[in-house]
C-alpha cells in the first residue's frame, strides 16, 4: 500500500443537530443531555473531510458505537 498508507482522513459522524443559546452551553456540565434533532432510528450522516460521502445507521460493536454504511454518497462530476 504504502503512499495510501500516509493518507490522513478526518471523519465525522453526525447522529443530529440543534441550536442553543451559547449561555446555555456555557452551563452545561458532566452529564449533560443536549436533545438533537434526529431520532434514535434516522440515518446518520458520515463526512470525509468536511464532505458527505456517505449515511448509516447506528450500530454497538462489544462496548463501543459503530456506524454500518447504508448509502454512498456519489458527488457530481
Amino acid at each position: 500500500m504504502g503512499v495510501i498508507d500516509k493518507v490522513k482522513i478526518e471523519l465525522s459522524v453526525v447522529i443530529g443537530k440543534t441550536t442553543i443559546p451559547i449561555k446555555h452551553l456555557l452551563k452545561m456540565g458532566r452529564g449533560a443531555v443536549i436533545d438533537l434533532d434526529n431520532r434514535h432510528d434516522e440515518p446518520v450522516e458520515v463526512f470525509a473531510n468536511g464532505e458527505l460521502i456517505a449515511r448509516g445507521e447506528i450500530v454497538l460493536v462489544g462496548d463501543k458505537i459503530g456506524v454500518t454504511i447504508t448509502e454512498r454518497i456519489r458527488r457530481a462530476a
